[in-house]
């Protein structure tokens, strides 16, 4: 007797696939104090593979090599800490004569609509400068507040070491899981597929790595040059947002433009900092980016925008950093099996979609 395949019809598929995607959403906002460090410490990771394959062909067994491996990767997040807070303090000492300054310009804009519309805004009084200056004094504690509230919870921060060395640890052992998973396929294909699946995210994160340092050199030089205070400050942190594609080399603009309008006397300032960060913008998307980051990632820009409408609503900040690691490892492994690759042509760039190839990696 002949074995009669079920054949579901086309707009159940889209129903389950709705639902499906509903469903993980709301698993994902539910667990997002275990699911951020998981998924954390998952790219992390990756990241450190090649510290303990290095280490392990040195015949160093596996536990020593993760935990190793583990405690360089803390030595280096809590060194970057340490250089945030340190600036941050240094920021922040320089806020009361910053707060004046806008305390006039907002007064005078007052004075202004009030004269030529007879509308008061109720901005002439100004700001709270005691609040605002309280705020970032208080750098330590502020500092440790956004990680827990970025990670999800102290919890998540005591998880994430944790979760980093079980999958040092338990690499081979996903890769048989994700071999057995998608039997159909020849394993030694799966193995090769998922092989390429940590060195598209190992490039990808090293490439962004590579791109932030060298935007922050080159945002220091400019702001050193036009004489702006807090340079590094303002290097780092627009470096640093520049990670979140579209609206983070806006935002990383704002603060410097801001403050360069607030300490200095001539317009010429933040307007060099506006026209400077943009040229540094243009070399960044048309130079730097494709030639260290390249197609790592391959993400359609329509997929990209919405990924990052749905990581922040549901993760806030780090939602936003992780959903573009992310997508990229869920269009690889559809690829993986001739029932899934729809998807990864739905994540994938147009061009693939006209060359009928959604496998192409640069």
């Amino acid at each position: 007797m002949e074995n009669k395949q079920l054949i579901i019809p086309g707009y159940l598929k889209v129903l389950f696939v709705i639902l499906l995607t509903t469903s993980i959403i709301f698993i994902l906002i539910v667990g997002k104090s275990i699911l951020i460090p998981l998924f954390l410490g998952g790219f992390i990771s990756i990241l450190l593979t090649p510290i303990g394959n290095w280490l392990e062909s040195k015949r160093v067994s596996r536990v020593f090599s993760a935990l190793i491996s583990l405690i360089s990767g803390l030595l280096i997040i809590c060194g970057f800490l340490a250089f945030v807070i340190l600036q941050v303090a240094s920021f922040s000492r320089d806020l009361e004569n910053v707060g004046d300054r806008l305390n006039r310009y907002l007064s005078d804009f007052d004075s202004w609509v009030y004269d030529n519309f007879n509308i008061e805004t109720g901005i002439g009084q100004g700001i709270d400068q005691g609040y605002l200056i309280d705020l970032l004094q208080s750098n330590s504690s502020s500092l440790a507040e956004f990680i827990l509230n970025t990670i999800g919870s102290l919890s998540g921060i005591i998880l994430l070491p944790v979760f980093i060395f079980f999958f040092l640890i338990y690499r081979d052992h996903l890769t048989e899981f994700l071999v057995h998973l998608f039997k159909e396929s020849k394993q030694e294909n799966i193995k090769s597929e998922i092989r390429e699946l940590r060195k598209v995210v190992q490039r990808y994160i090293i490439g962004i790595l590579k791109v932030m340092a060298i935007l922050a050199v080159m945002n220091t030089a400019v702001l050193f040059g036009l004489g702006i205070k807090h340079a590094i400050f303002f290097a780092v942190f627009a470096a640093i947002l520049n990670i979140i594609p579209y609206l983070g080399p806006f935002l990383g603009a704002i603060l410097p433009t801001i403050f360069a309008f607030l300490t200095k006397d001539s317009l010429f300032y933040p307007l060099g900092v506006v026209i400077s960060f943009l040229i540094i913008q243009l070399i960044e998307s048309n130079f730097l980016t494709p030639k260290i980051v390249g197609n790592n990632v391959n993400l359609n820009a329509f997929i990209t925008f919405i990924g990052l409408l749905v990581g922040a609503s549901i993760w806030g900040v780090i939602g936003m950093v992780m959903i573009i690691p992310t997508l990229a490892v869920l269009r690889k492994i559809f690829e993986l099996s001739e029932s899934t690759k729809p998807f990864a042509l739905l994540l994938g760039e147009e061009n693939n979609q006209k060359n009928g190839n959604v496998n192409t990696e640069s």
